[in-house]
């Protein structure tokens, strides 16, 4: 209770956030717990139950010692607490503000990640400092005067058990902080989250890794019995007169080679633990960074523990996740064609243009080596070349008589109007790959073109392509102001165009490929697309 006041009071929160504030005390409760178990299990049990008991000696010496115990264990204790309220404070000046700063809750946060590890050296350091340094002296003195009686040299043993007992100290409350910091590490994100908008999150930064947390751990585990069996009966042994001298000096070869042993055992179940549990995280990391880049790749299930759970729960994921990118991409595909339609239908001569276009396009692509997405992407692209003819007024774009050079101009201005309708559509990087097709198609190979009289390769890549399905598709569609042209006179002026007019491979392609399937480039439903511009 004295322990707990002395915190509470260095600790304590302003009035009115007295519900944070109860979160904050709720983990000291808990911490204090936490610290009083391992300090019990590690110090006073092993210490005294079994460092102790191995001494034949008086129930006054027994006594004297346990003093010494005690108040070297006090001394640890507020040692303890001065450095615990340090590492505390930044949670404290986090939760006793009505609104914190996004600076004070994120360095709350880290803070409290980080006390699993702090609470390692906070044990480490007092427990060396604080309880054997205090002992040893008092001991040492006791000794010396005669209070008690037994050798220097069981001070050496009880230096290297209270490094033992540290060690396993630090273990058990690592754990156990482990457990008790995720209420607060909720609290800081959510506060973080309501206040600013700001998700905290550690990005797969790692403060303690497993490989070394698994191989300490199970080293501890392992060899920590041994070692106190191994002192408590060399200290028995000692005090024992009938035991002779012979025994006595083999003892530690044999105590010896069973450490090793020990310690063998604990480092090769350490690493194979270890490895067990890295791999199956690895895997998972993996297809995380895999989801992250838009590859939905699931993970083979190859394990046989909870981490098979793990895969399952992931690959579900991934399968719900391909099931809307497969709804997002006919949604996309429809919106696209449906756009498409619905531009051709403003006026009857163009119906089914864009589609035909399109599919012309998806050939030369096919031929030039395009595949999977960048072949999608020029076929929408295709879909949407004219989409900017709808700010074109309609006296301009139905007009049967020839254009003026103003009304022309007009016509040439559709392009860039694609171009810039296609920017309003959110978010901007879903429809970037669309612009250059869609604001180049009327470039000319020789520069000169519009909108923007490039040249050669300068003129982007769908641009290019699609130029010469357009142009196609216009030759060989009636107009209200002319008949169409036939497939194969088409394909001549293609063939005079290359270079000049439009890109030569693509142009070659598509006249080779229509060349030698003998066919005409209309389809069944073609109509009669009007002025392309």
């Amino acid at each position: 209770m004295f322990l707990k006041m002395q915190i509470y009071n260095k600790l304590g929160g302003k009035a009115g956030n007295g519900g944070l504030m109860d979160l904050f005390a709720a983990f000291l409760r808990k911490q204090i717990r936490n610290y009083m178990f391992g300090s019990v299990v590690a110090v006073l049990a092993v210490g005294s139950l079994v460092l102790l008991s191995s001494l034949q000696i008086s129930k006054v010496e027994y006594l004297r010692l346990s003093i010494v115990l005690l108040l070297s264990f006090v001394i640890m204790v507020f040692t303890e607490i001065s450095i615990f309220i340090k590492q505390m404070k930044p949670l404290r000046a986090a939760l006793n503000e009505q609104k914190p700063t996004l600076a004070m809750l994120e360095k709350a946060y880290l803070q409290t990640h980080r006390l699993p590890k702090v609470a390692v050296h906070r044990i480490l350091g007092p427990h060396l400092l604080g309880l054997s340094l205090p002992a040893f002296l008092m001991t040492a003195w006791l000794i010396w005067t005669g209070l008690v009686s037994f050798p220097y040299y069981y001070l050496l043993i009880a230096v290297v058990g209270a490094v033992l007992v540290a060690c396993m100290h630090a273990l058990i409350e690592f754990f156990l902080t482990c457990s008790a910091i995720i209420p607060l590490i909720k609290e800081f994100r959510n506060r973080a989250l309501e206040m600013y908008g700001v998700d905290f999150s550690l990005e797969g930064h790692v403060f303690v890794s497993i490989r070394p947390k698994f191989l300490v751990s199970c080293m501890l585990i392992g060899t920590f019995p041994l070692f106190l069996f191994i002192m408590a009966t060399q200290i028995r042994l000692l005090t024992l007169k009938s035991v002779p001298a012979s025994d006595l000096n083999g003892y530690w070869e044999w105590a010896g080679l069973v450490l090793v042993i020990g310690i063998l055992f604990s480092s090769v179940a350490a690493w194979l633990l270890t490895a067990s549990v890295q791999h199956p995280i690895n895997e998972l990391y993996q297809a995380m960074n895999n989801v992250k880049d838009g590859r939905l790749l699931q993970v083979q299930d190859e394990y046989s523990d909870e981490f098979s759970k793990l895969v399952a729960g992931f690959n579900m994921m991934v399968r719900g996740l391909q099931a809307r990118e497969q709804q997002n991409r006919q949604l996309l595909d429809s919106y696209f064609t449906t756009l498409a339609v619905a531009l051709d239908a403003r006026d009857p001569y163009t119906a089914g243009h864009s589609l035909r276009v399109a599919e012309y396009s998806v050939i030369i692509g096919q031929l030039a080596g395009l595949a999977g997405q960048k072949l999608d992407n020029l076929r929408k692209s295709a879909l949407l070349h004219d989409i900017g003819k709808i700010g074109v007024r309609d006296s301009v774009l139905f007009k049967e008589e020839n254009l003026t050079d103003e009304e022309f101009d007009q016509i040439k201005s559709h392009p860039v109007l694609g171009e810039n309708i296609l920017r309003q559509i959110e978010p901007v990087e879903i429809m970037a790959p669309y612009l250059g097709g869609v604001r180049s198609h009327h470039e000319r190979y020789d520069g000169k073109g519009y909108p923007d009289g490039l040249a050669g390769r300068a003129i982007p890549l769908f641009g290019r392509i699609i130029a010469v399905a357009d142009a196609y598709d216009a030759m060989t569609s009636d107009r209200p102001y002319r008949k169409g042209i036939s497939h194969e006179r088409a394909l001549e002026i293609l063939e005079q165009g290359k270079g000049t007019q439009w890109d030569p491979e693509f142009a070659g392609l598509f006249i080779a490929y229509f060349s030698k399937s003998g066919k005409s480039g209309k389809s069944a439903e073609s109509g009669y697309p009007g002025r392309t511009g």
